[in-house]
């Protein structure tokens, strides 16, 4: 049974991997360059997880449209990234347009290809950001759309193993299925070493403080969120 599973190289799309790959016989791994201001590190953190979790069929696909659509902080850079505020109601600067509708569409097309049978995203509903293309209910929607736009043999469902755990649990569940958080990058401004302000930042470094952890990657400075 061959799985497509989604790899940014953040904290939770390593363990969503790492659970594919313990459900899987294989495991193909995709990835989206977008022009985003941290592209770089993080392909260089996707291949780091997929060399540690020995997933050897790899695509790296140039997104550059979501830059050229725009709209976003990560990707205009106009438009500076918001400072970390973990009670805010409303969408950050940082939601990219559509951005996983875009990605879910052509990893559904290499799925098809691949006769995959299962396609894992690292989305997370309760503790993240507010995107609205990471609920629970858009991936089951999206899993109709793949049924009725692929061949009538082919079957896919979209797995979402992470979607309702906070980010305190995903850093237990990371430490106690050995996923390589140490290769992992989540900043959004910085590609040398993590700001600390910004709200994946936050995310992650309020999720290694309430599970008792330090989050091994370096930052320029570490606030307390928790």
């Amino acid at each position: 049974m061959i799985s497509v599973v989604l790899l940014s190289g953040g904290m939770d799309s390593t363990l969503t991997a790492v659970i594919a790959r313990a459900e899987s016989d294989d495991v193909a791994a995709i990835h989206f360059n977008y022009r985003h201001r941290t592209e770089h590190r993080e392909l260089t953190a996707f291949h780091a997880v997929c060399d540690k979790l020995s997933i050897n069929k790899r695509l790296v696909v140039d997104a550059e449209v979501l830059r050229n659509i725009g709209g976003s902080s990560l990707t205009d850079d106009s438009i500076p990234v918001s400072q970390a505020n973990l009670t805010a109601t409303d969408i950050p600067s940082s939601y990219v347009p559509f951005r996983n509708g875009t990605f879910l569409s052509i990893a559904a097309g290499w799925a098809e290809v691949l006769r995959a049978e299962r396609i894992y995203i690292g989305a997370v509903e309760e503790d993240s950001s507010g995107y609205p293309d990471c609920r629970k209910i858009f991936f089951d929607e999206f899993e109709k759309v793949i049924g009725l736009g692929t061949k009538p043999e082919t079957s896919i469902r979209i797995f979402t193993p992470v979607i309702s755990l906070k980010k305190s649990e995903i850093v237990k569940k990371s430490l106690e299925l050995g996923a390589p958080l140490e290769l992992t990058w989540s900043c959004y401004k910085s590609e040398e070493e993590a700001c600390g302000d910004c709200d994946s930042c936050a995310l992650r470094l309020r999720g290694f403080e309430l599970a008792g952890a330090i989050d091994p990657i370096a930052y320029k400075k570490r606030p307390k969120y928790a």
